[in-house]
């Protein structure tokens, strides 16, 4: 099954729409509890980025007997330093943002923390991919 989702830019209001689709779908499909938390928290971190960062994107979801894989992508600045991004407490979340209690600099380290596999593929200029997967039974 595939699932596609606008995230719109500069609307925290409708922030968290795909993922919370994501979530009730998993859960009418009977996923466990433990994949649905983890993709669900994954794709809603993704779409947060989205807003804060590149004035929204796309997320595309897979879901598969096995794993669930989330494919969000943007046409934003893209990251200049990967490993800097993947930092907990690294923002370049300007202070408007933050006031409103988001850019933390936790979302792509959560994203990483929640997921099985994580793939960034990000240019500056062009905008960036992330591709996540989590397992239904990962060992």
């Amino acid at each position: 099954m595939k699932l596609h989702f606008d995230v719109p830019g500069d609307d925290f209001t409708r922030a968290g729409e795909a993922s919370g689709q994501v979530k009730r779908k998993l859960k009418r499909l009977g996923f466990p509890p433990d994949v649905i938390r983890r993709i669900s928290i994954a794709v809603y971190e993704g779409e947060i980025n989205m807003v804060i960062h590149a004035g929204g994107g796309a997320a595309d979801i897979e879901i598969l007997p096995d794993r669930i894989t989330a494919v969000l992508t943007d046409h934003g600045p893209g990251i200049p330093d990967v490993e800097l991004a993947m930092q907990e407490g690294w923002s370049t979340a300007p202070d408007n943002i933050r006031s409103l209690g988001f850019g933390a600099g936790m979302g792509l380290p959560n994203i990483k923390k929640y997921t099985d596999m994580l793939d960034i593929d990000t240019e500056v200029g062009r905008g960036t991919v992330l591709t996540m997967t989590v397992f239904v039974n990962r060992k």
